[in-house]
């Protein structure tokens, strides 16, 4: 009897699943049986193993929260810890300094809105991490930083405070005439919201929430 898959060459064996003739160069060995090559079984390939949970505290980071800077560092951003410090402090300067000219119930809610966000960001952060999500240094509730490659908005926002901010102690700008621009901010910042809920259309990552829903 010749092989089923070469006519003229003679068979050595035969496939134990099917009972296919096979030569020399058909048959395959699988822990002592031989088989055909439709029939080899197929390699398991295990999970990708699941990422490691955290064990941060989303309900512990939101109460550290409360104070200025410690629910990042609880979450190990200590980078964003001192921005939370700085950023706070420095409201309550321009309030108690009388800088704000008038502007004391805007930057009053400032304070207030800036006070209650940090343990709701440290929150948010906390239960990322607790899900296994990797988080970088300055992640946070709202987009600071692109979907795309592009400009890190966060550590210019920064920088463009403390330039002004500098400008301001050194006398060469007034900070009475600079905070009438305030609405500026929000409509920055409302237009790059917008882009970034833009671009996550175009994004793989959008097109599969697309489709899923």
């Amino acid at each position: 009897m010749n092989c089923f898959k070469h006519p003229d060459v003679a068979a050595v064996a035969f496939c134990r699943t099917c009972g296919r003739p096979l030569c020399q160069a058909c048959q395959r060995s699988v822990q002592g049986t031989v088989v055909c090559e439709e029939h080899m079984p197929q390699p398991v390939v295990p999970p990708p193993p699941a990422p490691m949970a955290s064990g941060t505290s989303p309900g512990l980071a939101f109460v550290l929260g409360l104070i200025p800077g410690v629910g990042a560092i609880y979450n190990a951003q200590y980078a964003k810890g001192v921005v939370h410090v700085v950023i706070f402090g420095l409201l309550i300067s321009l309030v108690s300094s009388g800088a704000a000219d008038g502007y004391e119930p805007l930057f009053g809610l400032l304070i207030a809105i800036w006070y209650f966000y940090m343990p709701f960001e440290a929150f948010h952060t906390a239960s990322k991490r607790q899900a296994g999500q990797q988080v970088d240094e300055f992640s946070s509730i709202l987009p600071l930083k692109s979907r795309r490659p592009g400009l890190p908005v966060g550590p210019v926002l920064l920088i463009a405070l403390g330039g002004l901010f500098l400008l301001t102690n050194l006398g060469y700008l007034e900070f009475r005439q600079v905070i009438r621009f305030w609405p500026v901010i929000l409509i920055v910042l409302g237009a790059y919201m917008l882009y970034c809920r833009l671009a996550s259309y175009g994004s793989p990552e959008g097109e599969a929430h697309n489709e899923q829903r």
